[in-house]
């Protein structure tokens, strides 16, 4: 994975995780990877994948069973909020970049 300078690194892993998680790749209540073997997928210091896990945690996407480990939340109702999340931040962005480059909202709307 290519990390953008610009954002946090752990930041980004949460993200790519919730989209595995939108996207169905992880299903609630699945078992997520060690912090060591998150460390080892994303080329990230184990520091770094155990701020991976709570942040999920602390935004209710994942749960620790002590001793077995970090689960995907079991709460379906999680999924609807972080597939409108993601929509919004996306175009969040989208609107912001298009803004940088000079397009009015209303170019966009005619784009889109």
């Amino acid at each position: 994975m290519q990390f953008d300078e610009s954002q946090p690194i752990y930041l980004q892993v949460v993200l790519q995780i919730k989209k595995k998680i939108v996207t169905g790749q992880k299903k609630n209540g699945e078992k997520l990877k060690s912090g060591r073997e998150l460390a080892l997928e994303y080329h990230i210091n184990p520091n770094t994948a155990a701020r991976v896990y709570q942040t999920l945690e602390a935004e209710g996407v994942a749960f620790t069973k002590r001793g077995l480990g970090t689960f995907v939340t079991e709460d379906a109702a999680v999924n609807v909020s972080l597939r409108k999340e993601l929509a919004a931040d996306f175009i969040a962005r989208f609107k912001k970049d298009m803004s940088e480059i000079g397009f009015t909202e209303e170019e966009m709307r005619t784009l889109i």
